[in-house]
């Protein structure tokens, strides 16, 4: 129910889909949790089915959408969205199973595994997909992590354009991966760059933003995105940094995976300077 009262969330993918869906387009989304998704499609759709694995959401999407406008036009299917296929083609795949960095959650896995399995049935031609891309993004902070007199540096997360006087922001974010559904894409992301530091102070943190692209609207230039709140972890071994100084940071992860495996493969020296 959490999608539900993130007004944000909601606003931007009602935006997308009703940019993306036209009249009498079939679509299918994956993983429908209780069908807020699906209805939007219904509005232009002429057919949209909704796969869900978890049997309460499946019972519970039924009755939401009895009591919506156009529930009629979506047609729950209890099924493992990493198994199934529609019965046709379909012009449009929903499917958001997305967290911070692309960690937790299966969207990569799933969107592959459909792509596959699409190919084998239906042909090259791969339908739109929501979202259709994402960019990722870190950036190197000084973190405050007393809570109440106790230190305690754990993992946090950020609600986006709030104020954070906890945060220091040592640079600017630089992006590290650009995901394309309509593309082979990989589990494996890793980066390796350098910041150079505009405070002086201790680097103790890495922050993780991500924004998915929705829709891209071409005739318009624009694009239709959902940033997600940001993702704070802690620096296994903090660094003292000088205005000036660059920062040298790695990592690498499967998209998928915990939390945990980025935080624990998160690296950042100083970078040598040159004489």
């Amino acid at each position: 129910h959490n999608m539900l009262m993130d007004k944000n969330r909601m606003d931007n993918f009602q935006a997308a889909i009703e940019f993306t869906v036209f009249e009498g387009a079939k679509v299918l989304e994956l993983g429908g949790g209780t069908g807020v998704l699906s209805n939007f499609a219904a509005a232009k759709a002429s057919k949209v089915w909704c796969v869900e694995f978890n049997p309460d959401l499946v019972a519970e999407s039924r009755r939401f959408l009895a009591l919506n406008p156009n529930g009629h036009k979506v047609e729950v299917i209890h099924a493992d969205a990493f198994e199934y296929l529609p019965p046709e083609p379909v012009d449009v795949v929903i499917c958001e199973m997305i967290h911070v960095a692309m960690l937790r959650e299966k969207q990569v896995q799933m969107i592959e595994a459909f792509k596959e399995r699409y190919r084998q049935r239906f042909g090259d031609k791969l339908p739109t997909f929501i979202p259709t891309a994402v960019i990722m993004a870190v950036q190197p902070l000084q973190q405050d992590f007393h809570f109440n007199g106790y230190y305690a540096p754990i993992i946090q997360f950020q609600r986006m354009q709030v104020e954070h006087p906890e945060t220091v922001e040592m640079a600017a974010p630089e992006a590290y991966s650009i995901l394309d559904f309509t593309q082979p894409t990989s589990r494996e992301i890793g980066w390796e760059g350098t910041f150079k530091m505009e405070h002086d102070g201790t680097v103790n943190a890495l922050r993780f933003l991500t924004k998915n692209v929705l829709a891209i609207d071409d005739q318009r230039a624009s694009t239709i995105d959902w940033v997600i709140d940001y993702l704070v972890l802690p620096l296994g071994q903090p660094v003292a940094v000088r205005a000036g100084d660059e920062l040298q940071v790695s990592f690498r992860y499967l998209a998928g995976n915990s939390i945990q495996s980025l935080e624990k493969n998160m690296r950042a020296t100083l970078k040598a300077s040159v004489k």
